[in-house]
């Protein structure tokens, strides 16, 4: 017999009616109808390389843990430490398994006092809040999933501050600013800001590899305030993007992407985020895994730059003389350098930069020489 339980309708973005009026063109993306591209993946890319890009991320789940062991809940919950982080500022860390294998990355922000902001992957929105419900035990601490009630706006690239700073109606607000400025602000650093009489809480966060902003604020009030950045990025250069300039944007910066190459399957050492790991923590869920290392022969994650124009993508094996020796996770073109570029796992014998190996890119090898990430870093 068949099966005709229906599929579950794709939620929409508080933006959703705004995007629809720009144009976008629409993809599924972890149960969200998100747009993909507005006018061309290449002018959305270089907008933000050279001016700015506005990005809709209301798809990305946030969870807040409050409560008088908050920070000691997070200690050990997560792989960073995060009860010494100080207000108003944030932390990239690690939600891990039993077998140190990672769940999802994560931002963490202190945005108040016994008060923390956790944004995860839209992805693992569940998997995050299942596995931080598992581990308050014994701790007083609230958690609540403010996904639904939330939208989050991002402004990216070189003119975004000014962008911001020329947006009428977006006001600095003496309750949570602590005297800051968009200006004096500084990386993984926030603030508190109004719109429309409501909160908007702004961080100099981001995952393209440029200055840029995040705003948390009300849905009700989310529509109004894209409306307004728009405007006033137009004469900026300002630019909507969708997913798919998001994601050559941060293939370029080397950021990881859960899926491709964060997965329960890797340890942090082995995509390079051994650092964001505190190993000195008393406890943490997956500090025994993560202390005895994986095996000797674990693939670690590199960059690869290859010759010609075709591009390596996920699943392309990497192959040294006749053996595979790794495999590709994420690959493209490189908009902004010109060449393809990639990011791949490949046997601990091949991760020294200056590596020559093959990519199979559909039954052609192409040449591709290890390099260190990132492959873009943005001017000083």
């Amino acid at each position: 017999m068949s099966d005709t339980t229906p599929l579950a309708p794709m939620q929409r973005s508080p933006l959703h009616d705004e995007h629809l009026a720009l144009g976008a063109s629409f993809t599924g993306f972890a149960g969200w109808q998100m747009p993909v591209r507005y006018s061309s993946d290449l002018a959305e890319h270089a907008a933000v390389r050279t001016a700015a890009g506005l990005f809709d991320l209301s798809h990305m789940a946030e969870i807040s843990v409050t409560g008088a062991d908050a920070g000691a809940f997070l200690d050990v919950a997560l792989a960073g430490r995060l009860s010494t982080l100080p207000l108003l500022k944030a932390k990239y860390s690690l939600l891990l398994d039993e077998s140190g294998g990672i769940i999802d990355d994560l931002i963490v922000y202190a945005s108040a006092d016994a008060e923390y902001l956790v944004v995860a992957n839209a992805s693992n929105r569940h998997a995050v809040e299942e596995a931080l419900l598992d581990r308050q035990a014994d701790f007083e601490v609230q958690l609540a999933d403010l996904t639904e009630q939330l939208s989050l706006i991002a402004v990216q690239g070189p003119a975004a501050r000014a962008i911001l700073e020329q947006t009428e109606g977006l006001e600095i607000s003496d309750e949570l600013s602590r005297g800051r400025t968009l200006d004096s602000l500084g990386y993984y650093a926030a603030m508190g800001m109004t719109w429309a009489g409501g909160a908007v809480f702004i961080a100099r966060t981001g995952y393209t590899g440029e200055d840029g902003f995040e705003l948390y604020l009300d849905n009700a009030d989310a529509p109004s305030l894209w409306r307004a950045i728009l405007a006033a990025g137009e004469p900026n250069g300002l630019v909507p993007c969708g997913l798919a300039a998001r994601d050559t944007l941060r293939l370029e910066a080397g950021m990881p992407l859960y899926g491709h190459e964060l997965s329960r399957d890797i340890l942090p050492v082995q995509a390079g985020l051994g650092r964001v790991v505190a190993v000195d923590k008393p406890r943490f869920v997956g500090k025994s895994a993560v202390e005895a290392g994986p095996a000797a022969d674990a693939r670690v994650l590199v960059g690869l730059r290859t010759e010609g124009r075709r591009a390596p993508r996920a699943d392309y094996p990497v192959l040294a003389g006749d053996t595979e020796v790794g495999v590709v996770t994420s690959g493209a073109l490189s908009p902004t350098l010109g060449y393809p570029i990639a990011m791949a796992f490949v046997h601990p014998d091949h991760q020294t930069p200056g590596t020559v190996l093959d990519v199979d890119v559909r039954g052609t090898r192409v040449p591709a020489t290890v390099v260190a990430l990132p492959f873009y870093r943005k001017e000083a």
